[in-house]
């Protein structure tokens, strides 16, 4: 006789994860560098910092338009940022603040805190629990920490560079990512082989330089790259458009001609000319065949200048739009004919 098995399975209710790095785990904690400064001259507030833990942007940088500027790692406690914040904004000294919040914390020795503010100095905690290396160094207006760093010298090459630039006139985010990124070149976080973060985050008071009521202009938050530190920068290079961002050129070449004579047999290019000769200089892309692009996409009803495209944007789907219409307008065969004796066409 066979025996049945009777199995209960019970359903038990499972909290939901929260959308948080896996390697957070329970407790923050973000051996790291970084450096908290303001900008006097424009009022600007920002951080800068790195770490081998991921997503580091959304914990320890804190700032406040008008007011300062905290970064709290090493064991985070996130909620040092708004309570040192709301002190300094009271009118109460850096000093102060943090002798206040760290006085109230039983888990202060083994924080790390930076904070400074636009009036009421600069104040630094280090606890003795800290993994070594581990100090601070400021300057004027400026913090930087770090905890499980190589050395010191880590935290000299981050204040020397940013010293460095305070009479550049360059935006506090721009300043404060080179001095990021010359702590990096000193050797930076001691550990190796595991995930990468970087952020920046910088507020501005100034009416008119920043369209959020937080007054945020620049929030950089790369959460995971194996050189964070470089692609801060390079955001902050292509978002600016700074020089040097993109390699720059006129393209030039045969694809060039074959636009130019498709174009040209449906008379949106310089339809007055019998034909268009395969000379050098039809092989240039210049302003009168991207503005006959442009007009032919606008009516084709596909993406323009006007809504964001780049101007003489040329793709696989107004390509196939020309072809179309050549098709449609008994031209194509000649159009083919006409460019094969000069060039390869695909079509």
């Amino acid at each position: 006789m066979r025996r049945a098995t009777l199995v209960l399975c019970l359903l038990w209710p499972v909290a939901a994860v929260a959308q948080e790095p896996v390697a957070w785990g329970d407790t923050l904690r973000f051996a790291t560098f970084s450096i908290a400064a303001v900008d006097t001259a424009t009022g600007e507030v920002g951080v800068a910092v790195t770490t081998r833990v991921a997503c580091v942007g959304n914990a320890v940088p804190w700032v406040r338009a008008g007011v300062g500027a905290v970064a709290t790692q090493a064991f985070t406690r996130v909620e040092y940022g708004p309570e040192l914040l709301d002190l300094l904004a009271d009118g109460v000294s850096a000093p102060e603040a943090l002798r206040r919040a760290t006085a109230a914390d039983p888990g202060a020795a083994r924080r790390q805190v930076g904070v400074v503010g636009l009036r009421g100095g600069s104040a630094q905690h280090t606890g003795d629990s800290t993994n070594a290396w581990a100090g601070h160094r400021a300057g004027p207006h400026y913090v930087t920490q770090g905890n499980l760093l190589v050395g010191p010298a880590v935290l000299d090459a981050v204040g020397t560079t940013f010293e460095a630039s305070a009479a550049s006139g360059r935006h506090l985010a721009d300043r404060l990512i080179e001095a990021l990124a010359a702590g990096q070149a000193a050797g930076g976080d001691a550990r190796k082989g595991r995930a990468q973060s970087a952020a920046v985050v910088v507020a501005d008071a100034r009416p008119g330089m920043s369209r959020r009521p937080d007054g945020i202009t620049a929030q950089i938050n790369v959460c995971e790259h194996p050189t964070p530190v470089a692609e801060l920068r390079r955001i902050y290079e292509t978002i600016s458009e700074t020089l040097g961002f993109r390699e720059l050129q006129q393209f030039t070449g045969s694809d060039v001609y074959q636009l130019r004579v498709m174009l040209h047999a449906l008379g949106r290019y310089r339809p007055e000319e019998e034909t268009i000769a395969r000379r050098r200089d039809a092989m240039v892309y210049t302003q009168d065949l991207v503005d006959a692009v442009d007009a032919f996409r606008r009516d084709l009803g596909l993406a323009t200048p006007d809504v964001g495209s780049p101007p003489g944007y040329v793709d696989a789907a107004f390509l196939a739009a020309v072809w179309r219409a050549l098709e449609d307008s008994g031209k194509a065969g000649a159009v083919r004919e006409q460019l094969r004796a000069v060039t390869q066409v695909r079509r």
